[in-house]
Formats: C-alpha cells, structure tokens, sequence
C-alpha cells in the first residue's frame, strides 16, 4: 500500500534536493540565466509540496490552496526557464495571467462552490498550459539540432501531460483523483509524477551540460582577444574547404593580413593600445565581409580571411575592400587616434594544393611578402613563376 503523506515528503525532500543542485550551477555559471528559473522552479515545488502535505493534517482548505499555487508556479518556472535557454524572452505576463486564472479557479470551486471537477480541471491547466507551450522550443529548437536532454524533456512532459489529461477526464467521469479524495490511484499518480519531474530536471541537466560542452569548445576554437577565430579554428576550416574544392573542382581564396609597423606601435603607445589596435581592425574587417566568410587571427598581428567558392579575383575584391575601409580609418584619425595600415596577400585553392592547407597559406603568404616589398598598405595576389622555357635549339648547337 503506497502511503500519499510519505509520497508528498519524497516530493519535498527530491525538490529541494533539485534546488541544491540547480543553485549550485548558478554560482558556478553565473551567466546561465536558465538555471536560475530551474533553481526556483525546484524550491517553490518544494514549498509547495509542503504545504499540501500540511493540508494531510489540518482541516483546512488554506494549505491546499498555497500549495496548489506553488506547484503551478513552479511548472511556470521551469517554462520560463527553457525559454531563457533557447534565448527567448520570457513571457511573463502570460504565465502570471495563466497562474492567477487557473489558482482563482481553484478557489472559486473549492470555497465558493465546492465541485471538483472544475477545481481540479483550473489546476490542471495551470499546471500544464506553461509546459506545453514550452513543447515546440525543445522538439523544434531554433538552431535546428535536437540536443538528448531536450528530447527528453520533451518526452517527459508529454507524458506529464498525458497524466493531467487522464486525471481531469477521471474526473469528469465521477472518479475524485484530488488530494482530499486520497486513496490508492491518487497515490499511484504520485508517485508517477513524483518520477517524472526528476526526470525532467535530469533532461534540464543534460541540457545545461551540453550547452557549457558546446561553449568550451567554441572558447577553444575562438582568439580570446578579438574574439575572432584562432588558428586552429583555421587550419580546420581549411582543410574542409581544401576537401570539398578537391571533390567538386570548386576554387576557393585566403587572405593572409598583417598590420603594417605593429611593433612601432607597440613600442611608441605599449601593448594596451596595440591591443585595442587589433580589436579595432577585427571590427572593420568584419564590415567588409560576406556571411559565410572566416576572419582567423593566427597569432600576434597575423589575420587570414577564409572566402569559401571564391575566384581570385573574388578574393582581390574582397581584400581591396578591406584595404579601403583601413584607408579611412585612418585619413580619419586625428590627435591621440592611432591609423591602422595593413598588407594583405591573395591566394587561390587549385589542384596543386590539394588537401594540403598549408601549401595555400604559404602561396597567400608569398603574395603578402610581395605586396610588403611593394611599399606595404596595399595587396598582392600570389602569382607562380611561369616554367623556364627550354633554349632554342640553334642556341644550343652553338653552345656546343
């Protein structure tokens, strides 16, 4: 026989025990906004857990109204937590609008007319109405891909929906499945949603993991100063670039960037200022590229610009317009502004290089060398030497 009072104290001990969990994500990750909903979401279940076991004890209906009111808070809670996970607003109005309708009901149907149908149908839709509207966000995300814990989630709220349904037409048919009513099938109920809201915390975890996962790595692939791409962000990039050009024949360029006199800078303003240099020209750069295009720093003053199925003459388009917006930047400079200069050399993918990266970096870096050499503050496209042409052979037979 399952006891209901020792099921409803399962219920506070696991929320709280949630709550201990989700507040310990939110100060080791500050900036994770969701897990603070989840936090109180599991306290106020918590505390509303609680005040319904209370209502086992004393004759009153005040305890199972509170307690009503905290659980559907929390189902609330933990809606506006998945919507600060996918970086949606938060419909905040929306939920208070729903929690006061649905706990209203409750009250109306419990102190002022006392039929349960109707108080159990206004608190089962305060209860369910923020989760399923919540549905689309974790089976349909906006990026696209399904993480595990959202599927999860999903499927558990689905399934917590599936019991509110059956509770509600249970009781529209005669049976009383309330807490007052108490009994075996009350019990069993639950306990089933005893189990799937640790359920669906765990799918929140899993969530929260693989979100903190994704973020290291994209820190690991990212130049903590520009915020740009690193070089091994790059030489990744590159290496499906030279792939998919080798497969379908498709050309694409590299620019390889170098600020011109950057060590003067840094010598004459110190490094501060050499820093806010390179950060200033990430901004301009990136005014000038097409979506799809990969700005790369690759260590101290170096950039390369990725221009996925672009000709050379793409390539030197891009760079003259990257050249230009530096030029006024800097005839604009006046007092303590410091102009940015840069070099730029421009290199194309063909069969030669193949599936190796490295043989296109040395091409545009040959280029940058040469438009250096030109007076720098300027770009050069890599041109190979043509062939040594054979000597006639009149010459030949001469020299013989």
């Amino acid at each position: 026989m399952l006891n209901v009072p020792t099921l409803w104290m399962v219920f506070v001990v696991n929320f709280s025990a949630l709550g201990l969990i989700w507040a310990y994500v939110t100060r080791s990750y500050p900036k994770f906004e969701a897990a603070r909903y989840w936090m109180a979401s599991a306290f106020v279940g918590a505390a509303g857990s609680l005040t319904a076991l209370v209502r086992l004890f004393v004759d009153s209906p005040i305890p199972l109204v509170f307690g009503a009111a905290g659980i559907m808070a929390a189902s609330c809670l933990a809606a506006m937590g998945i919507q600060r996970f996918y970086d949606r607003p938060v419909h905040l109005r929306l939920m208070l609008t729903t929690g006061i309708l649905s706990l209203a009901g409750v009250v109306i149907f419990m102190v002022g007319f006392d039929q349960m149908q109707l108080r159990m149908l206004f608190y089962t839709v305060g209860q369910g109405l923020p989760l399923v509207l919540s549905l689309r966000l974790l089976l349909s995300p906006p990026e696209g891909r399904v993480s595990p814990g959202a599927r999860l989630s999903g499927i558990v709220i689905l399934s917590i929906i599936g019991i509110f349904v059956i509770r509600a037409v249970g009781n529209m048919l005669g049976y009383d499945f309330s807490a007052r009513a108490g009994g075996q099938t009350h019990a069993v109920m639950v306990l089933v949603l005893l189990f799937l809201s640790m359920t669906l915390n765990f799918g929140f975890l899993l969530m929260a993991m693989d979100r903190l996962r994704n973020e290291v790595a994209d820190l690991a692939l990212l130049d903590d100063l520009t915020g740009v791409a690193n070089r091994r962000h790059l030489l990744q990039r590159l290496s499906e670039e030279c792939a998919r050009s080798e497969r379908s024949g498709e050309p694409f360029s590299l620019l390889v960037i170098d600020l011109d006199g950057f060590k003067t800078i840094n010598d004459t303003y110190g490094h501060a200022a050499g820093d806010a240099c390179l950060q200033h020209f990430t901004l301009m750069a990136q005014t000038r590229l097409r979506p799809g295009d990969m700005l790369a720093r690759t260590g101290g003053d170096e950039f390369c610009v990725v221009l996925p199925s672009s000709s050379m003459r793409e390539g030197a388009r891009i760079a003259r317009r990257i050249l230009e917006v530096c030029r006024q930047d800097a005839a604009g400079c006046a007092g303590n502004d410091i102009p940015i200069a840069i070099s730029i050399g421009v290199a194309e993918w063909d069969r030669g290089i193949g599936q190796f990266p490295d043989r296109l970096i040395a091409h545009a870096d040959h280029a940058l060398y040469a438009a250096k050499k030109n007076g720098k503050n300027d770009f050069a496209v890599y041109d190979p030497a043509p062939p040594l042409s054979p000597e006639p052979v009149e010459a030949a037979r001469n020299f013989a």
